[in-house]
């Protein structure tokens, strides 16, 4: 079986007799016995940490749960810097969790929660923060200030809650270079390995704000900001 693998500018051909095997654990036999300086990350190989997400075929995919086939192209998510090889630093998609304020701020006491309030943002919960959402994304390959997929998923997740006391707080952070940005492409919800539609929350979340007096700043200033439609609260 033969494989290429993106190394800094170029792809490096490795072929090694097996058949039946994840991409990892190939990635790992040409590490242990071809070529010791191949760099790549994985962690629990169970699909549950997100570590060894990579592309391959121009595609985002869990290096740990991927049967890698004859001819695949593997290389490093995009929109990303890469530290070497296959290794990605996360670090600048994951502070857009802090910015846009994904958490739980402000818990309403008293309230029974019920399996079907819980149903509401369980598949959120299962986000493993493998960055393959970004990698997938258009708007952030040319807007590295757009809040991103996992980032606004984890807004719905929160703001969803009904524990949560101050959901309009969670709808302000995310007007700018958030949930309008987003071109509904649906490429995030394709790449997610927890079949999470980042899609449908957005939408979700267009709505809520729609609820909170804000509009689509596109929208307004095609009317040249008048009719009342400035993208700012109307309450």
């Amino acid at each position: 079986m033969k494989i290429t693998v993106k190394r800094e500018e170029k792809f490096v051909e490795y072929e090694v007799d097996v058949v039946d095997i994840t991409l990892l654990q190939l990635l790992t036999i040409i590490k242990t016995t071809q070529d010791n300086t191949l760099t790549f990350a994985s962690g629990c190989r169970s699909s549950v940490c997100g570590s060894c997400s990579m592309r391959v075929n121009d595609r985002e995919v869990l290096a740990c749960s991927y049967k890698v086939q004859d001819g695949d192209r593997v290389e490093p998510l995009r929109n990303v810097p890469v530290v070497r090889d296959l290794v990605v630093d996360m670090d600048r998609s994951y502070a857009f969790n802090a910015k846009a304020k994904a958490w739980q701020k402000t818990i309403s006491e008293g309230l029974e929660v019920t399996q079907e309030d819980e149903k509401i943002n369980e598949v959120q919960s299962d986000c493993i923060l493998c960055g393959s959402c970004y990698s997938a994304c258009p708007v952030y390959a040319v807007n590295e200030e757009f809040l991103g997929p996992f980032a606004l998923t984890r807004v719905w997740r929160y703001a969803s809650d009904i524990r949560e006391a101050d959901e309009k707080s969670k709808i302000d952070t995310i007007q700018t270079n958030g949930v309008w940005d987003c071109t509904l492409c649906n490429e995030c919800t394709i790449v997610c390995p927890q079949g999470i539609s980042s899609k449908t929350d957005i939408e979700k979340l267009r709505s809520k704000s729609v609820m909170a007096g804000y509009s689509d700043p596109s929208f307004a200033n095609s009317f040249g900001g008048g009719f009342g439609f400035d993208g700012s609260p109307s309450f």
